[in-house]
């Protein structure tokens, strides 16, 4: 049987990357009281995750028209992990649900196996949160990945300090 964890509701969720760019490591980290579980992931599954977010909050206030738009508001200093930076688990997928009664967003991250019989032993997280602190994660992601590599406006891949191998140019040229 997994291992389950359950934050419910958090007082921070957030996510943040250690590093210098090109070599960075993103976490995800809720915390609730005392207790605080963090999360590592891929970078691409934290800008696919802000774009899920994104949508799904687009799409609570469609499905609950009375509802108001979750605050954009967010206290900087918060959203930095604090350590202990010791992850949990590697996330493999996630997932986002809402509790109309309760007017709370859920994210569930599971843990990422390797092999398929052990699928059902992976580890669960399930972050409890307003749509306010899910719409200030998603912004705040946003901010992180943006910290990164400039991005080649010719290949759209990431260019070092040191130069930049572009397709597009057919190696004529390090940007």
């Amino acid at each position: 049987m997994p291992e389950e964890i359950e934050l419910d509701p958090v007082d921070i969720i957030t996510a943040d990357a250690i590093g210098k760019p090109g070599e960075r490591v993103f976490y995800i980290q809720a915390r609730k009281d005392a207790e605080v579980i963090t999360l590592v992931l891929e970078k691409i599954q934290l800008q696919s995750f802000t774009m899920g977010v994104e949508q799904f909050l687009k799409e609570i206030l469609e499905r609950f028209p009375n509802l108001e738009e979750a605050s954009p508001d967010f206290n900087e200093a918060d959203m930095h992990i604090s350590p202990p930076v010791d992850p949990l688990f590697h996330i493999g997928d996630f997932g986002l649900g809402y509790d109309t009664d309760r007017d709370l967003a859920v994210m569930v991250a599971r843990q990422i196996t390797m092999e398929e019989e052990r699928a059902n032993e992976a580890m669960v997280a399930r972050f409890w949160c307003t749509r306010s602190q899910l719409n200030a994660l998603a912004i705040w992601s946003h901010h992180v990945i943006n910290q990164g590599r400039p991005i080649c406006p010719q290949c759209g891949e990431p260019m070092n300090p040191e130069g930049h191998f572009c397709p597009k140019k057919n190696g004529h040229k390090k940007h």
